[in-house]
């Protein structure tokens, strides 16, 4: 299979910078993933991946931790943290920027450790792919939580990308799935990944996930475009 994000990862850290991954999705939107922005130190990120930083506690798993700004900064501030990423390209490049930690290998394949926190940022809880597998996959990452574990995930409700009637409801296609699930192709220099599945989660589907594994769940805070951070703890 091929590394899209990974390749570009590599390209960029070796000053091989000449273009952005381009994204196509099943909503028919067309968009690019900038390089840089995967390297943004903290004072570039969103206040709400700011805010899930200064909320980690104890040992840290950063799950998909891409180019490891996430899990470098926590590194920085002292922190037991480690990454873990699908991507080949992704983990070199975490390891080259000085990250102790990082594990190659899909996050339901991954069992060995307990942690205190858990990261699942840049809509990380699209991971679960469909509405289908995400309860296996809160079930999988309960087993990987100490008691007081938390997990601090941000997402997005993608309910603006669907047209307004006249009296404020949505035109969703009838099509027998949940609105948040979208199919993506990257592209990078003229090659094109295999489409893979990802989950958009409105707050309220994932509090009743949540509650379903006996999760606490809170809404930490809101972002400006439909966007938010919650966190998830086990007692």
């Amino acid at each position: 299979m091929i590394d899209i994000f990974g390749n570009a990862l590599v390209d960029y850290l070796a000053g091989e910078y000449t273009e952005d991954i381009a994204t196509y999705s099943s909503l028919d939107e067309e968009d690019t993933i900038p390089l840089p922005y995967l390297f943004r130190t903290f004072k570039d990120m969103p206040s709400l991946e700011k805010t899930a930083l200064k909320l980690a506690k104890g040992k840290v798993l950063d799950i998909g931790c891409g180019a490891g700004n996430h899990a470098l900064y926590l590194q920085q501030k002292g922190m037991d943290v480690t990454g873990i990423d699908t991507s080949k390209g992704a983990v070199k490049v975490c390891q080259q920027r000085g990250l102790n930690a990082v594990i190659h290998s899909d996050i339901l394949n991954h069992s060995k450790t307990k942690y205190d926190t858990i990261l699942l940022l840049m809509n990380g809880i699209g991971l679960a792919g469909t509405m289908q597998k995400l309860d296996g996959f809160l079930s999988h990452l309960k087993s990987l939580l100490n008691p007081n574990g938390q997990i601090l995930l941000d997402s997005s409700d993608i309910i603006y990308m669907f047209d307004q009637d006249e009296d404020g409801g949505y035109w969703i296609p009838d099509n027998g799935s949940y609105y948040g699930e979208v199919v993506f192709t990257m592209e990078y220099k003229n090659q094109r990944s295999e489409p893979f599945p990802w989950l958009y989660l409105d707050y309220g589907t994932l509090q009743n996930a949540a509650w379903a594994h006996n999760f606490e769940c809170e809404l930490v805070g809101k972002g400006n475009h439909y966007d938010y951070l919650a966190k998830l703890l086990l007692h």
